[in-house]
């Protein structure tokens, strides 16, 4: 297996591989299938660090890089047209960084958002900010009831779940969308619990 960096004659990018010049670096490279591979790796690696802290956010991002290559495979778009494209989504996470801090939300505050913001529906019947305080609620809630052995104890999973509920019902949430909603929330707490209970 070739290190593609070593290839791409690029020192190990640190945390700052989406910078502009990286990134105009990288569009700029003789050879773009190499330039492809690098982009495509680094992104893979960001987008996967970024699961345990944000489901759904890291979900859409896979798939739009999913999406880029498989039209890239099927000589859809050209590898120079990929690279624009993988460049368009790094500037995307890039901008959804910014996101929990315009919202004055905290990081796993703003996961329980995306959690409930991910459908249409809820979006429309439900303003920006009622979804942004139903996450601040929904976080504070499943901060009271994490516990240690929470994720394998299936009586407390049961009770964080109902809470859930009573939670989104409360606030309005479209009914059709609950069930879907209260497993995504539960996914993400799963995925933050161990953290939150450090920090707890």
């Amino acid at each position: 297996m070739i290190d593609v960096f070593d290839a791409a004659g690029i020192k190990k990018p640190d945390i700052s591989i989406l910078s502009e010049e990286f990134l105009l670096e990288v569009q700029n490279m003789e050879h773009k299938n190499i330039a492809l591979e690098v982009l495509k790796k680094l992104l893979n690696d960001e987008i996967k660090a970024r699961v345990k802290k944000n489901l759904v956010q890291s979900r859409s991002l896979m798939e739009m890089l999913e999406n880029s290559i498989k039209k890239y495979h099927n000589k859809v778009i050209t590898a120079a047209e990929v690279i624009g494209e993988l460049i368009e989504l790094s500037k995307e996470i890039k901008r959804m960084d910014k996101e929990p801090q315009e919202m004055d939300l905290s990081e796993f505050e703003y996961a329980f958002y995306t959690a409930i913001a991910d459908n249409d529906s809820a979006r429309e019947l439900m303003q920006k900010e009622k979804l942004r305080e139903l996450a601040v609620v929904l976080f504070e809630k499943v901060k009271q009831n994490a516990s240690i052995d929470w994720t394998i104890k299936e009586s407390v999973r049961a009770k964080l779940k109902v809470i859930v509920k009573r939670t989104l019902r409360h606030y309005g949430y479209p009914p059709d969308m609950q069930a879907l909603a209260t497993e995504t929330v539960l996914k993400q707490a799963e995925l933050i619990a161990d953290e939150i209970i450090k920090r707890g």
